[in-house]
């Protein structure tokens, strides 16, 4: 039998809170030991931005974070809040910039970040253990017992910032959920989040040759909008804006789109009508939208193709489609290309300010398995840096 590692903390995640929470806890003169069961640690920091990391947001308020109790991220956001992460990304020399509205990207490549985080562990002297297979976790007299292929290893604390099952091929899963079940924890059902959403068979037939267009949309559901880009797929929809509304869209719930915004394409159809008699309506709505979008809907609402022969109502039909098209989509895209997970943990059970479960002393819970998700936009990696600073100032 190996003997067993002892030390004061076990992070189990090697991810963008496990790293922090480990770091910090490091340093503040805690034995700490990460354990990852991927070969290398952060890979979904590696590959988030394109390569280049959208860190964090200038403009991170609680208003950016969906939850049962929307409450619970403001103390771990106020406690550690982008500008003290930009100030560690400027410690270490790191360039960045501003993409758009509040997203900072590294210059150079997603691994600047990683590099960061390792540094600031390895200063801390935070042991890590990379490519260890997890057989089971126990509490045990003074603390927590986690067998592994290379042993055991036990902690005064534990603390779990596996994630969510969003995109699997980066080793991701529910493990995180069995853990809280096991120790009879309440979970919020997780769902995909942040994920492009599908059409049925009938709607990609009508919609096939519009893929790689993209538009400039405001999408609306469930009293939520947002106003970014929105591209046509194979599949459906995906960009920016379908990105942001998936995460407030059910199953069965409609989403109205505007195509144009800024623009009242009734009016704008009726003074093409006035002025341009003989065009055809799909020239006509190539002013307002790109070509293959306008030719959908011109085939889609306008029955007749000049503008002198189409009705007032005929004109109405086609600028609906155009402001207010309503969609039901079928589904999403699912885990496998989903950015984040909703629901987990339910922060019910967990201090706000320590992220210390309730019921079990010792046990901690950090970043995306908890039942806080951030919109698009680099808000998620600021909950991963506040939740794991928090906790990794109290275990």
């Amino acid at each position: 039998m190996k003997q067993s590692l002892i030390y004061d903390v076990v992070v189990l995640g090697g991810g963008a809170a496990g790293l922090m929470c480990a770091s910090v806890a490091g340093g503040r003169g805690q034995r700490v030991a990460v354990i990852e069961q991927a070969k290398r640690l952060a890979e979904k920091i590696r590959i988030s931005g394109g390569g280049r990391c959208n860190f964090t947001n200038l403009h991170t308020t609680p208003a950016n974070f969906l939850s049962r109790n929307p409450h619970f991220c403001k103390s771990a956001l106020s406690g550690y809040t982008q500008h003290d992460f930009i100030a560690q990304v400027e410690k270490h020399r790191i360039a960045y910039h501003e993409k758009t509205r509040g997203q900072l990207f590294c210059n150079d490549s997603s691994q600047q970040i990683i590099d960061m985080l390792l540094d600031e562990c390895g200063s801390a002297g935070v042991t890590l253990h990379p490519g260890t297979k997890i057989s089971s976790v126990a509490k045990g007299e003074g603390g927590f017992v986690v067998v592994t292929d290379r042993g055991e290893m036990r902690g005064r604390s534990l603390v779990i910032a596996t994630g969510g099952p969003s995109i699997p091929k980066m080793g991701s899963s529910g493990f995180g959920y069995k853990i809280a079940e096991q120790f009879g924890l309440k979970i919020v059902p997780p769902r995909a989040g942040l994920v492009p959403l599908t059409f049925d068979d009938a709607l990609l037939a009508r919609s096939k040759d519009l893929a790689g267009v993209s538009v400039e949309a405001v999408v609306k559901c469930d009293g939520t909008q947002f106003d970014e880009a929105m591209l046509f797929t194979h599949r459906g929809l995906s960009g920016p804006a379908i990105l942001q509304i998936s995460s407030y869209w059910c199953d069965g719930d409609d989403i109205q789109i505007d195509m144009a915004p800024g623009v009242d394409a009734l009016a704008a159809l009726k003074e093409m009508r006035r002025d341009h008699p003989r065009q055809e309506l799909a020239t006509g709505l190539a002013r307002l939208l790109p070509g293959r979008l306008a030719q959908m809907i011109a085939e889609a609402g306008g029955g007749a193709s000049r503008m002198a022969d189409l009705s007032d109502r005929q004109l109405q039909a086609v600028a609906m489609l155009v402001n207010r098209w309503q969609v039901t989509p079928r589904g999403t895209e699912g885990y496998r290309t989903a950015e984040v997970t909703l629901g987990g943990v339910d922060t019910g059970e967990l201090s706000s300010k320590t992220f210390e479960t309730k019921s079990v002393p010792g046990l901690f819970f950090v970043g995306e398995v908890i039942d806080v998700t951030g919109h698009l936009g680099g808000f998620n990696f600021q909950w991963a840096w506040s939740s794991g600073f928090a906790a990794g100032q109290n275990v």
